[in-house]
């Protein structure tokens, strides 16, 4: 017990570095389970300069608009968080794209406190080691946009018939509207309530020029 322990405690900061290195293709821990359950999964995985500009940016501008200002951990909206769970009001997401990146990888899917006072050092350290064009590659590569379904490749031929490279702006709203819930969320078969907030994250992708500067110079 204490071996897995460490294990699980260690593991991760050996491979972040490891991770930095371009031609590694990491596996998320739900893919790993896929395997270990026989089931299988599809994941393409697919260069960073090969994802369309508007799929990363909508992502970017769903998930975790100041990526490129922050060091791993949005501090203001994490304090956020910590305020509305001592009031003991219902809690709202602060994870950015770092940390749900570590999360993918090392970690798995709860809302504990456990889990995130684990990945709040490990989204330090991969934000420090990896530049955030690598983060952007490894988050849309592991990320689960259906049942077995990892990465943006696979996602963009499952959803829509296209690459990643190929995705309208349309398109790559309704695939980052859908990261939140990706086994109930159906990019090409989104609800009203889907393309209206789909809509809305188009509007700010196209406006994000100030907010995307470490991804396109």
């Amino acid at each position: 017990m204490i071996v897995i322990l460490l294990v699980v405690l260690v593991l991760p900061y050996i491979l972040i570095p490891v991770y930095a290195l371009p031609f590694i293709r990491p596996l998320s821990t739900p893919m790993i389970a896929d395997l270990l359950t026989l089931q299988g999964y599809d994941r393409r995985w697919v260069s960073f300069d090969n994802i369309s500009p508007d799929l990363v940016q909508a992502v970017m501008m769903s998930e975790d608009g100041q990526f490129c200002s922050h060091h791993g951990v949005d501090w203001g909206e994490m304090k956020g968080v910590v305020e509305d769970a001592l009031a003991g009001d219902e809690t709202r997401g602060a994870s950015t794209i770092p940390m749900q990146t570590v999360k993918n990888l090392f970690l798995w899917n709860s809302r504990s406190f456990v889990r995130k006072g684990l990945e709040l050092p490990l989204a330090l350290t991969a934000d420090f080691l990896w530049p955030k064009k690598r983060t952007m590659e490894i988050y849309l590569n592991v990320a689960q946009w259906g049942p077995r379904l990892y990465g943006i490749e696979a996602a963009a031929h499952h959803y829509f018939n296209v690459p990643a490279s190929k995705l309208s702006a349309d398109q790559a709203a309704l695939l980052a509207v859908s990261l939140p819930n990706p086994i109930d969320r159906h990019a090409n078969k989104p609800s009203k309530g889907m393309r209206r907030v789909a809509q809305v994250v188009h509007r700010r992708a196209r406006n994000s020029g100030a907010y995307i500067t470490c991804l396109y110079e």
